[in-house]
């Protein structure tokens, strides 16, 4: 894998998960939720764009029941630090009273996020809320967040690839990567 970890970006530092490390962890997942929603006649998984996509989307695929999915858009980022502020630019569009409901998030970080739009939907009364999460950097939690699937703890280090991104770059790489930061700053200014 090392002539692909740099395509087409220069500023990767160490590849954190393989693509393979990642489809066995999302299929241990899917099964879990297949195993745990078998009865559910109103299944939904509910995305926060962007970076969540690609994970929903392999996700959905494992996951062998009929299921719904949904999106919201939540900004709370600027470049490669969370701002604290959680700001919903665009609602999901089901009505989720009764429905059981997977919050899919791709990383969860100071838990601000996670946190606010998981109040927002208990208010809209589901049958069920369970969070998960691709990612969990848990030095950087502010909140305690109950996260019922992971895919991967990670360090405090800031990531790109399969999903998610650096200021829109990365979220097309096949693998989960840590972003070197002199070498992003450096390829800021070419």
């Amino acid at each position: 894998m090392s002539s692909e970890t740099n395509f087409p970006y220069d500023f990767i530092g160490k590849v954190l998960f393989t693509p393979e490390e990642i489809e066995k962890r999302v299929t241990f997942i899917g099964n879990q939720i297949h195993n745990e929603y078998r009865d559910s006649e109103k299944l939904l998984l509910l995305g926060l764009l962007r970076g969540s996509v690609v994970f929903m989307t392999d996700l959905m695929r494992k996951v062998q029941m009929p299921l719904t999915m949904d999106f919201m858009s939540v900004s709370s980022y600027s470049g490669s630090e969370s701002s604290g502020f959680v700001r919903i630019d665009s609602d999901h569009k089901t009505n989720i009273s009764g429905w059981d409901v997977i919050l899919i998030d791709d990383i969860v970080d100071t838990g601000f996020t996670i946190n606010t739009v998981r109040k927002l939907l208990l208010d809209r009364n589901p049958r069920s809320l369970k969070i998960c999460a691709l990612l969990d950097k848990v030095e950087r939690h502010r909140i305690d967040v109950p996260i019922d699937y992971l895919g991967f703890a990670i360090p405090d280090v800031f990531v790109v690839g399969y999903g998610l991104d650096i200021d829109e770059k990365g979220r097309n790489l096949p693998y989960i990567a840590s972003v070197d930061a002199k070498k992003y700053e450096k390829s800021k200014h070419k």
